[in-house]
């Protein structure tokens, strides 16, 4: 492994393991949803109403982890902080896997 290529996978990890911060300092601050991260809900508040293409689209996708949480709503700040980095963290192993993928079959056609 090269050097530029240990500190790409040092700040992944890093920036992985620090992604509860977006959890604990709007709960601290008690200010609310980050932003752009509303749900409809949210959206009614904020805007009076929910734009008709997103009402449309709103149960197209359903994510695998809810709220980046593998234990649910119920869960406990700490468990909520764990399932937060663990979340960053499946989410970089899956991107490297499908990016790995589709560089084996891009070179695998080049040649």
């Amino acid at each position: 492994m090269t050097k530029t290529r240990k500190k790409l996978w040092i700040g992944l990890v890093i920036m992985a393991l620090i992604s509860p911060i977006g959890l604990i300092l709007p709960e601290l601050f008690n200010s609310g949803d980050a932003w752009g991260e509303w749900g409809t809900d949210t959206l009614e508040k904020l805007l009076g109403f929910v734009p008709e293409g997103l009402k449309k689209y709103t149960d197209f996708w359903k994510a695998p982890f809810p709220d980046y949480n593998l234990a649910g709503e119920d869960s406990s700040m700490s468990v909520q902080v764990i399932s937060y980095a663990a979340s960053g963290m499946i989410g970089i192993l899956v991107v490297v896997a499908v990016i790995y993928l589709i560089s084996k079959v891009v070179l695998k056609n080049d040649r």
